[in-house]
């Protein structure tokens, strides 16, 4: 039986990129559930990079990720994962303290948000739409290039990937034993990067549950009329009601739904996309012509809404890489980098060396 240095539970965005840090420098199995990874969270994402999105907490991570994003590596594929976008966030006058508190907020972070004209960047709002602010940063990530790069530098590095492996059970003694549907595998740390599944699979393992929560997110693709320009920005109400940007020509909507859910095959429930689209409606005056699809992901948060990385100090042998939430794939870059020097005891790359691993660390739910 073949025995690894490390094997990853989890081959979406995660554990991929996780994975490719890894893997110079032991040998590395990716177990993924699915007959292919990325299936859930990370392949149904509104694909856009925000260095707000997530709150001051994540902004370290994802703003230490951009400049990966923008410029990768030539072992990445040499081309940017970013293109422009924008981000115009509004609000009605009777809201305006809310996009003061926002602003206020990550002023403190260094993120400079404009004062702007919400109807200038978004033709067709409603008038009571009276405030905005801009931030020019905020990107379209190709997601799906993205994830596949990561796979790759993990391939490339050395390490394996099996498919349709989900854990039936996993036990310790010296080294990990792991059982799969895909069979029996053997290595010396265990990674949980199991998304939504990361406090089952941690229960698997012997180790106790942190109240890693899977919420529900509803997407929307619209044809609206008249049709989604190109330029728009993505449009973020201040008081997360909604969001929607265009994509292909089309507009996808999202009512930012967080509904708790056990870990599973998520789908849309059809009170949600209604949701979406009467709020919707409040903001702009297109014609929706036609629902052409809907679909729902898993975005799961630990109890503070931060990721969770690290050994965990109760259960020997298990390292922690969970909780990424919504901002999983914008923050990969830096959130691999900084997990990937606790798992291997190495100094932190420059790119993260001014990020407290203490801030993410699974002690905080130990000690």
């Amino acid at each position: 039986m073949s025995r690894y240095d490390v094997v990853i539970i989890g081959a979406g965005i995660a554990g991929a990129s996780l994975a490719a840090r890894v893997a110079p420098h032991a040998r590395v199995l990716m177990l993924e559930a699915e007959d292919q990874p990325g299936y859930h969270a990370t392949g149904r994402s509104a694909a856009f990079w925000s260095e707000t999105y997530g709150g001051p907490d994540i902004q370290p991570l994802s703003i230490a990720s951009e400049p990966f994003l923008r410029a990768p590596p030539e072992a990445m594929g040499g081309e940017g994962f970013l293109g422009p976008r924008g981000q115009l966030f509004i609000a009605t006058r009777a809201d305006r303290h809310v996009l003061d508190r926002f602003a206020e907020d990550f002023a403190k972070a260094g993120v400079a948000l404009a004062e702007t004209d919400p109807a200038a960047r978004c033709p067709g709002l409603r008038p009571e739409w009276t405030e905005g602010l801009w931030d020019p940063t905020c990107s379209d990530i190709d997601v799906a290039r993205l994830h596949a790069a990561w796979l790759a530098a993990a391939r490339r590095a050395g390490a394996e990937l099996v498919c349709a492996a989900g854990v039936i059970a996993a036990r310790r003694n010296g080294h990990w034993r792991i059982e799969t549907r895909a069979g029996v595998f053997e290595g010396d740390v265990l990674v949980n990067a199991a998304g939504a599944w990361a406090d089952p699979v941690a229960e698997l393992a012997g180790a106790a549950a942190i109240g890693v929560t899977p919420l529900r997110r509803t997407m929307v693709q619209l044809r609206v009329d008249p049709p989604a320009q190109a330029t728009l920005p993505l449009v973020t109400d201040a008081r997360d009601r909604f969001y929607f940007k265009p994509e292909s020509g089309r507009l996808w909507l999202s009512p930012h739904d967080e509904v708790p859910s056990d870990p599973c095959d998520a789908a849309p429930e059809e009170l949600d996309v209604a949701q979406a689209i009467d709020k919707l409606q409040t903001a702009v005056d297109w014609r929706i012509e036609a629902v052409e699809r809907k679909w729902a992901g898993l975005r799961s948060f630990a109890p503070d809404r931060k990721p969770v990385y690290g050994f965990d100090p109760l259960a020997p042998g298990l390292f922690w890489c969970a909780g990424q939430g919504g901002f999983g794939i914008q923050t990969s870059p830096a959130a691999s980098a900084l997990a990937a020097s606790m798992l291997l005891g190495t100094a932190p790359d420059p790119a993260i060396a001014h990020i407290d691993p203490a801030t993410y660390s699974i002690r905080r739910f130990r000690d």
